[in-house]
């Protein structure tokens, strides 16, 4: 398979990932983490995983999800806060509430929210 290499400040190195990539969600999507409860609106796609050793390690054995595949950086919301996460493509679902995230941090980044979706700030795109 073809690959494609990029530099990762989070993980402090290069990370080696397909040259193609199928991530199920997009920016500015709403998803719902399939075990714990909370969710979130997507920020920004990894093609595979591109944290640190650490992180993942952390993870117990049992539940850490392979590194091979989309992971995805969230502004996160539970019942009780607000926070950055990253999750793999294998624990996120799509959000059947279809209502806006209330995190301080989306007005930052998205305009309006409309049909379940945000739309990226014009200044923000490619």
């Amino acid at each position: 398979m073809d690959r494609a290499h990029f530099f990762s400040a989070t993980a402090g190195r290069t990370i080696e990932a397909p040259r193609h990539a199928r991530a199920r969600f997009a920016i500015g999507e709403v998803v719902r983490h399939r075990v714990f409860d909370f969710r979130g609106v997507v920020f920004d796609i990894d093609p595979v995983f591109a944290n640190s050793d650490e992180w993942y390690e952390a993870i117990p054995a049992a539940v850490r999800p392979h590194k091979d595949q989309p992971f995805y950086h969230l502004l996160a919301e539970n019942g009780e806060s607000s926070y950055v996460a990253y999750v793999s493509q294998q624990n996120l679902l799509r959000d059947a509430e279809n209502g806006p995230v209330d995190h301080p941090q989306v007005g930052e980044l998205f305009d309006d929210f409309a049909d379940g979706r945000y739309k990226l700030r014009r200044g923000l795109t490619h």
